[in-house]
C-alpha cells in the first residue's frame, strides 16, 4: 500500500491542481453540529435515501416537501404512531411516491429511531458518539436496526447528514485496488474492517477525515 500523498497528487493532477481538488471535497459535521440537529431531520434524510434508491434523485427531491406534509415532518414519535389504515391511504396520495415497501419502512424506521432516542436522548448523540475509526461497525448497526438500509444505503445516509464516513463506491473500490490497498471488492464484514484499517492509517498520515480520503480516492482513477 502506498502513502496517501501519492494518491492525492494523482487526484490533483487529474482535477487540474490542488485548489481544484480541494473545492470538490466534502466537510463532515462536528459532534456538536450533529447533536444540534433534530430527530425529525435524521428520519427525513434516512427516508429520502431509501426513496432515492433505484429512482432519479431529482424526481424524489421534487416530491419531498409533500412527503414532509404526509409524514408529519418526520417527527419519529408521531410517525411511529401512524395507523395501518393511514399508511394504506398513502397509496392513493399523489404527494408521495406510492411504493408500499418503502412507505411501511418509514413507520418501522421511526419506531427504531425512537428506541435509540430513548436510550441516548437524541439520535444525533448516538451518531456523534460513534468513533470514525469504527465507522463500518456503525454501518452494520444501522443496517440491523433499520429497514432498507443495507448495502451502501447507510454510508450514503451518513454522508448526507454529515457524519464522517467513507463510501465503497465503484470508483473507491477501483482506487483501493489500483493503489494496492485492497484486492477485489470488500463485501464481507472482515474485508470491510480491513479496509477501515487502511482508511484509519491514511487518516493518521494526513489528518484528513474519512469522507475526504474517500473522495480523493475516487478522483484518483478513471
Amino acid at each position: 500500500m502506498v502513502g496517501f500523498a501519492a494518491v492525492e497528487r494523482e487526484a490533483a493532477r487529474r482535477q487540474g491542481g490542488t485548489e481544484a481538488l480541494a473545492a470538490l471535497l466534502p466537510e463532515p459535521r462536528s459532534a456538536a453540529e450533529l447533536t444540534a440537529l433534530t430527530d425529525g431531520y435524521f428520519l427525513s434524510q434516512m427516508c429520502l435515501r431509501i426513496f432515492r434508491a433505484g429512482l432519479k434523485h431529482a424526481v424524489v427531491d421534487a416530491k419531498w416537501p409533500g412527503f414532509e406534509e404526509v409524514f408529519l415532518a418526520f417527527e419519529p414519535a408521531r410517525v411511529s404512531a401512524i395507523s395501518d389504515e393511514s399508511l394504506e391511504r398513502m397509496l392513493n396520495d399523489k404527494r408521495v411516491i406510492r411504493h408500499w415497501g418503502k412507505i411501511k419502512a418509514v413507520r418501522e424506521n421511526a419506531a427504531a429511531m425512537c428506541e435509540l432516542v430513548e436510550r441516548h436522548g437524541r439520535f444525533g448523540v448516538y451518531l456523534a458518539d460513534w468513533p470514525a475509526e469504527r465507522i463500518v461497525d456503525l454501518w452494520d448497526e444501522i443496517a440491523k436496526r433499520f429497514t432498507q438500509m443495507g448495502g451502501n444505503s447507510t454510508p450514503y445516509f451518513l454522508r448526507m447528514i454529515g457524519k464522517d464516513t467513507f463510501i465503497l463506491t465503484d470508483a473507491v473500490v477501483q482506487a483501493l485496488n489500483h493503489w494496492r490497498a485492497h484486492e477485489g471488492t470488500p463485501k464481507a464484514k472482515g474485508e470491510r474492517r480491513r479496509v477501515q484499517q487502511v482508511f484509519n492509517a491514511w487518516a493518521s498520515e494526513t489528518g484528513r477525515p474519512l469522507c475526504q480520503l474517500s473522495r480523493i480516492l475516487a478522483l484518483s482513477v478513471d
